[in-house]
């Protein structure tokens, strides 16, 4: 059995910082609705402070997360020792999507100096920290970060990339609201 933490202390934020990969998953309240989980990489987590984290939502073929964060809130984050002692850490929390026309948007960008554009940023007030053992978890030798996403996007135009958040991330799978285009 995991243990659980009251906040995000330095040697958790060392563990997340050291981790090339996390996943977030998410859920509708559908009894039928789809649960999603999304691989996470580049440099696109920050710890706001012990209880509160984002990260960057660089873009993708879906919209699920933003959708069932708006719907619920609820999300999961986790983190897998894929290198050195074996060990798992889970952050749930209540998640609020803030895209790319959200007034507090640009500022929060700035958590992430990487990085020049996203869809939009996940933040989360983390409500329970558990760690696993992680033991049946296998070793990955990190190789390097694929360069598809950043080439995707490097050539087309902020006003190209949004046009096509409207159309393609309008909704999810299950039909729950995505990028709204403002009036």
């Amino acid at each position: 059995m995991g243990k659980i933490y009251e906040e995000i202390d330095e040697r958790w934020a060392s563990f997340i910082k050291a981790q090339k990969m996390f996943f977030v998953a998410t859920a509708p309240l559908a009894a039928d609705g789809h649960v999603n989980v999304s691989p996470k990489g580049y440099d696109t987590f920050s710890i706001i402070d012990p209880l509160t984290v984002a990260y960057l939502d660089i873009g993708g073929s879906g919209i699920e997360t933003l959708s069932h964060v708006q719907e619920n809130k609820r999300i999961t984050l986790m983190f897998c020792a894929l290198e050195g002692a074996a060990k798992i850490l889970r952050l749930y929390g209540e998640g609020e999507a803030i895209d790319f026309n959200h007034p507090e948007f640009n500022d929060l960008m700035k958590l992430f100096p990487a990085h020049d554009r996203a869809r939009n940023i996940i933040c989360v007030r983390v409500t329970r920290i558990q760690d696993s053992c992680g033991w049946g978890v296998p070793f990955y030798e990190f190789k390097s970060e694929r360069d598809q996403l950043k080439r995707y996007y490097a050539d087309k135009s902020a006003g190209d990339i949004e046009a096509k958040y409207y159309v393609s991330n309008a909704a999810s799978i299950d039909g729950l609201p995505g990028i709204e285009k403002p009036e």
